[in-house]
């Protein structure tokens, strides 16, 4: 095991058997590397990766410190590594993302308010206005993050949204079968949108999932190359 790889999982034990807590200073450099036994340099290296993943905070002539360790904050983290994924494997995630879009849709239809349904049908309408590929990207990403907040699950948001983060990258409605694709998009927004205004939650449920199938359908049909750009990319 490298100095980098022994203080990483030092440091990451401490937090984990709860010796460092939520909120509290992590150790001095000298005193933290002597325990280790490791110098400065693997420490630090080891520091950035945990600040990376969110489980620790430095802070400006103050020290380093144990994040608030919040799931939703953790999860997120995932984005580094699920953004790496090529389509094959972003398409196996795919049947985990069915699941948990069904989960969220029923929650949100048993939960939403009338203010909820308001801006889903209010981002709808935008989405079907638009002719710009990267506003109805956009609007999409913030139709499914309500759908997401009015479940009351912070964690599950975070986790749905660095899944779809990933799936925006891959251009399907910029295709020739795009205009057609984004009608049967738009038209199951509809569905959904209104399973959830019924407060009917087993159909918020169908809803979704034959959405994110019928997502996972049209990626595996095309096969897009990954762009750089976001901009009409897969609406889900």
């Amino acid at each position: 095991m490298s100095a980098v790889d022994r203080a990483f999982h030092g440091l990451r034990h401490m937090i984990a058997t709860g010796r460092l807590g939520p909120g509290e200073r992590i150790p001095p450099e000298a005193e933290l590397g002597e325990e280790l036994g490791v110098s400065r340099g693997p420490l630090r290296e080891a520091v950035r990766m945990l600040s990376a993943l969110g489980v620790v905070e430095p802070r400006h002539g103050s020290g380093t410190y144990v994040s608030q360790l919040r799931p939703e904050d953790i999860i997120g983290s995932l984005s580094l590594t699920l953004e790496l994924l090529p389509l094959t494997g972003l398409l196996e995630v795919y049947e985990i993302r069915r699941v948990l879009e069904a989960h969220v849709a029923a929650k949100a239809a048993a939960r939403r308010t009338p203010e909820t349904v308001a801006s889903l049908f209010s981002l709808i309408e935008a989405m079907e206005a638009t002719e710009d590929p990267s506003e109805a990207s956009d609007l999409d990403h913030r139709f499914h993050a309500e759908i997401a907040r009015a479940a009351e699950n912070p964690t599950l948001a975070s986790l749905l949204a660095v899944f779809r983060a990933r799936s925006r990258k891959y251009q399907i409605f910029t295709l020739p079968e795009g205009p057609e694709l984004r009608r049967k998009s738009d038209a199951d927004h509809r569905v959904l949108a209104t399973a959830i205004s019924d407060r009917d939650p087993g159909a918020a449920a169908g809803a979704a999932e034959a959405h994110v199938a019928q997502t996972e359908r049209w990626l595996r049909a095309f096969m897009p190359p990954v762009e750089e750009v976001d901009g009409g990319g897969v609406r889900d």
